[in-house]
């Protein structure tokens, strides 16, 4: 009975993620007008670490090697300090969080591109037309209306994006490579100290550190903590650490959509005409290169 509850569990894992993944978006553009944005993923990362550190405690959980810490400070280095830096950065600037989330949601399609560079997997001439597509797509969205209506995208904003796209991609296939073996609440200690350390290095570089303490700014930080850093974190490390890499990239294409639905909800960021078929372009073309058929295309070495 306990097994097969579980069983049910383990099967909604992604729909989970997915959902509390799409959030993160919404909890940056909550937060981001009291508070600058590096300043913000600093205070949130120490917060995790308090946290972390708790639950390692509780549950007695294993050490990495040193080797093994190293790792997954890379692994933190991309899949949180260069993705959540430059996604909190592309909104602070003015980026909608629907055009965000749709930019960064091309990481299924960097991804493929990435494995078959670097691990020789070949593409199909489908998967091939889902690239162009799922390209095609975004520039509609970027340049059909201006990408959302009444808003401008600024070059700045895009270029954050773009190193958040790089970061959650290649860090995607690096913890796939080198992060076998390594305790799921240890690892992400030492992947969310080096976020830490490069939020600490921006924030006081770059930053002013004027904060409002607003109950808005608050309620978005814990949830941010709590929903994304904590439970969304540990379900996608789960996911890649159980095999399912190839899927986990899949379950991107579904953040965009929902993200969107979010914010037209939450923001009143409503997409044009074009905008809208570049959405649906993303999303049929990343079907394209991630439907059943193509498991290889992230499994490293």
């Amino acid at each position: 009975m306990v097994q097969g509850a579980t069983a049910r569990l383990i099967h909604w894992i992604p729909l989970i993620f997915v959902l509390l993944w799409s959030t993160g978006f919404i909890g940056a553009k909550y937060a981001l007008p009291f508070i600058e944005p590096f300043n913000l993923l600093f205070i949130r990362m120490l917060i995790t670490l308090g946290v972390f550190a708790a639950l390692i405690l509780i549950f007695s959980s294993r050490w990495p090697s040193p080797r093994q810490a190293v790792h997954q400070m890379i692994v933190g280095s991309l899949v949180h300090a260069a993705y959540l830096g430059g996604v909190f950065a592309a909104i602070k600037w003015q980026m909608p969080a629907g055009v965000a989330s749709l930019l960064v949601g091309l990481q299924p399609l960097l991804t493929a591109v990435l494995a078959w560079a670097m691990f020789s997997n070949r593409l199909r001439p489908s998967q091939w037309f889902g690239l162009i597509l799922g390209l095609a797509g975004v520039a509609l969205v970027l340049l059909g209306g201006k990408g959302f209506d009444r808003f401008e995208i600024t070059v700045g904003a895009l270029v954050a994006a773009m190193i958040a796209l790089i970061g959650i991609s290649v860090g995607t296939l690096y913890q796939k490579r080198f992060g076998v073996g390594v305790n799921l609440l240890t690892g992400s200690f030492f992947q969310y100290l080096a976020t830490a350390i490069w939020m600490a290095l921006l924030t006081f570089l770059f930053e002013e550190h004027a904060v409002v303490w607003d109950a808005q700014l608050i309620g978005a930080l814990l949830w941010l903590v709590f929903g994304l850093s904590v439970s969304a974190i540990l379900l996608l490390m789960y996911m890649i650490r159980e095999g399912e890499a190839a899927k986990v990239a899949s379950y991107f294409y579904l953040v965009p959509p929902v993200t969107a639905l979010e914010a037209w909800l939450l923001f009143d960021e409503t997409l044009s005409g074009l905008a809208v078929a570049g959405m649906l372009l993303v999303v049929w073309g990343v079907y394209l290169v991630l439907k059943p058929g193509h498991q290889s295309v992230i499994r490293a070495g």
